[in-house]
């Protein structure tokens, strides 16, 4: 069911944003939109979701109108404090969005387009897990305005996905590419390495499997074990190895070459696209800092440097907009050191990466010598750029400490 929610100052009933807060008009605005419902739990997976055996009342066939209720109450919230914007993207995420019915999906698309409006070309993402994809379902999304499709693909290898627990048929992700395709949906396709027992092979075979389907965009996420989880406890128990860290080094440099060789180039250090359009605007946002609004329980929004995080399960959730109240459970605002460091560490991990101007004394006399260890690009420096190497993109957090010590 997810890690705990970070401790923060509580949040009021209201949902009301301090007088204090300023928001620019000009900043681009997202929506997240949480759907925290799986058929089963993989054993890696520490996010905010749910199976029917853990609801405790709460309805996934009455989801849609408490999202619709929380829409409601932002809306009011943001209006109180001036123009509101237009979404620039809309991104449903989980769980596994596409266990809800496509037409609940849409109500929630179209009850963030009646709120706000969508922004002219905005980019509208479902997560959806390959068994769950049919034709039907593809287009009544790109009816509703839903304009890509990410796919849990994860592995193409049997006894990799047994130990992830996804009970996905392989075989299927095609037939879920192909129905995306059939209703004019863009693609992507999300892939996992370093789990316990996956071979370099194994991973090579996932990853020429991914190209061939010739999706959109590509991301190849390391696995990462995470405390609480099954996977962790059979690690703990030793039933199985916990991944290699050298092992997912070799295997970023498989992906990382294979992509760049079949016209994919890296635009994050997860992240892949044919070209500048597929890339996924909406998480680019959150690496650029930008706003956003997160719906549904345990999902976090960001607003001019404020932060506030919705309570955990949906039937809690459900019982606040049922009670008219916002469904925040606390809210930070980081101080100005702290949002410099999240700065770098977000930013730094983009191939534009941000401008050696915006560092501290230490972070720029940094510089040189993360250049002579081959960590950041020489010629992206003298433009005044810190953009990671292939070596830099493997020792990221260094990179970050290096520039914030």
């Amino acid at each position: 069911m997810g890690s705990a929610l970070p401790l923060g100052d509580p949040a009021p009933a209201d949902g009301a944003l301090p007088d204090d807060l300023t928001i620019d008009p000009q900043r681009d605005f997202g929506v997240y939109l949480h759907v925290p419902f799986c058929r089963v739990r993989c054993g890696y997976c520490d996010f905010n979701t749910y199976t029917a055996s853990e609801l405790r009342g709460a309805r996934q066939d009455a989801y849609a109108d408490e999202v619709l209720r929380e829409i409601a109450l932002s809306r009011g919230v943001l209006a109180a404090r001036g123009p509101l914007r237009e979404a620039q993207t809309v991104f449903f995420g989980g769980g596994t969005p596409t266990l809800l019915p496509g037409g609940d999906l849409a109500r929630m698309l179209a009850g963030i387009r009646e709120a706000f409006g969508l922004a002219s070309g905005a980019e509208v993402t479902v997560e959806a897990n390959p068994d769950t994809v049919t034709p039907a379902l593809a287009a009544v999304l790109a009816d509703a305005g839903v304009t890509r499709l990410s796919i849990g693909m994860q592995s193409v290898v049997p006894h990799v996905l047994r130990t992830l627990d996804r009970t996905h048929d392989p075989e299927g992700v095609a037939g879920a590419v192909v129905a995306a395709r059939g209703a004019g949906l863009d693609v992507s396709v999300d892939l996992i390495y370093g789990t316990p027992g996956e071979s370099l092979g194994d991973w090579e075979r996932s990853v020429r499997a991914a190209i061939a389907l010739q999706p959109d965009h590509i991301s190849a996420y390391a696995l990462i074990v995470e405390d609480g989880t099954q996977l962790a406890r059979r690690i703990r128990r030793g039933e199985i190895a916990a991944p290699d860290d050298d092992l997912q080094a070799d295997m970023y440099e498989l992906v990382d070459d294979l992509l760049g060789g079949s016209g994919f180039d890296w635009y994050e250090v997860s992240n892949w696209a044919t070209a500048p359009e597929h890339r996924s605007r909406h998480n680019l946002a959150y690496w650029r800092g930008t706003d956003w609004w997160g719906y549904g329980p345990g999902a976090h929004s960001h607003v001019d440097g404020l932060r506030w995080w919705n309570v955990k399960h949906p039937a809690a959730y459900a019982q606040r907009l049922a009670a008219g109240e916002s469904p925040a459970a606390a809210r930070e605002r980081p101080d100005a050191a702290a949002r410099r460091l999240e700065d770098v560490l977000l930013r730094s991990r983009i191939a534009e990466g941000l401008a050696v101007s915006e560092l501290e004394d230490t972070g720029r006399h940094a510089v040189a010598s993360l250049i002579a260890d081959g960590l950041i690009e020489g010629a992206a420096a003298v433009r005044g750029r810190v953009v990671l190497t292939r070596r830099g993109r493997l020792l990221a957090d260094a990179v970050v400490r290096a520039l914030t010590a």
